[in-house]
C-alpha cells in the first residue's frame, strides 16, 4: 500500500492508494495532522511507502510521524520523473503541476493531454504524446476573481461564487457573478480552442477544488478528474520505487 501526502499551505490531504486505487483520502489542519496520520498507519498496516509533497509549514521530522518500516519518497528537484521537462525554469515549477503532469501520462498514456487545475490558480498543464512537459498558463481563480473585485475597489461587495442567471447582469451583484464567471468560462473554453489548434487530438482534464462548479458551465468536451492530483502523486512515488 502507498501513501501519498500533499501538504498545502493551511491543510493537509492524505490519500491511501492499493495497486493504483484509491482506498481513502481525507483532509486535515495541520495542528491534527499527526494524530491523523497515527490513525491511518494503524488502520493500514500494511502501508509500505509515502511520498510527501510539501509546499506549506511542514516542520515535522521522519521520527515524529513515519514508521520505521516505511520507505519516504520527498517530491523535490532529485526526483525521478517519467517525463521530459521542456520549462526554462524547473526550479519554479510548482509540485502541483509535476503531479498533474504525472496524473496526465499515467491516465493518458500516447497522448496529447492539457490538465486545467481550478484551484487558487488555474494552471495549464501541457503534457504531449512523446511524454514532454510543455508547460502552460497560471491565472488568478474563482474565489481571488471574488475577492480582487471586492479588495480593489471602495464599492464591490464580497461575494461567495453564484452560477448566474444570464450574461447581462442587471444589477451589481449580477454583473459581478457574470463577470467572473462567465469571465472564467470564456477563458478556458478560449484556451482549450488554442491548445486544440495545435494538439488537433487533445485530451482535456479539469481538476481541482471548483471542478463541480465550473464544469457544469463549460461547454468543450472535457473529463472531470477532482482526484487527479493524488492520483498523479502516487505514479511518481509507484516511478520512484528503485
Amino acid at each position: 500500500m502507498n501513501l501519498v501526502i500533499d501538504a498545502g499551505n493551511t491543510a493537509v490531504k492524505l490519500a491511501v492508494f492499493e495497486q493504483n486505487q484509491l482506498v481513502i483520502q481525507q483532509l486535515t489542519p495541520y495542528d491534527k495532522v499527526l494524530l491523523a496520520l497515527e490513525t491511518l498507519f494503524s488502520n493500514y498496516p500494511e502501508i509500505s511507502r509515502v511520498l510527501l509533497s510539501a509546499v506549506g509549514p511542514w516542520h515535522f521530522t521522519q521520527d515524529q510521524w513515519l514508521p520505521e518500516s516505511c520507505i519516504l519518497v520527498k517530491l523535490d528537484a532529485n526526483i525521478k520523473l517519467p517525463f521530459q521537462l521542456a520549462y526554462d525554469t524547473p526550479e519554479t515549477l510548482g509540485k502541483d503541476r509535476i503531479a498533474l503532469a504525472a496524473a496526465a501520462l499515467d491516465a493518458y498514456p500516447g497522448k496529447n493531454v492539457l490538465v486545467i487545475d481550478a484551484g487558487t490558480c488555474i494552471t495549464y498543464d501541457l503534457i504531449t504524446d512523446q511524454k514532454v512537459y510543455r508547460g502552460g498558463a497560471i491565472s488568478p481563480g474563482l474565489q481571488m476573481r471574488y475577492r480582487a473585485l471586492h479588495e480593489g475597489t471602495a464599492k464591490l461587495p464580497e461575494l461567495s461564487p453564484e452560477v448566474p442567471e444570464q450574461l447581462i447582469g442587471t444589477s451589481t451583484k449580477k454583473s459581478m457573478h457574470s463577470g467572473v464567471v462567465h469571465g472564467i468560462c470564456f477563458e478556458i473554453e478560449g484556451a482549450i480552442g488554442q491548445y486544440l489548434s495545435l494538439f488537433p487530438d487533445l485530451t482535456v482534464i479539469l481538476t481541482g477544488g471548483d471542478t463541480q462548479f465550473l464544469s457544469k458551465q463549460l461547454k468543450n468536451t472535457i473529463f472531470a478528474h477532482p482526484n487527479f492530483l493524488l492520483q498523479g502523486l502516487n505514479f511518481l512515488l509507484e516511478n520512484n520505487k528503485s
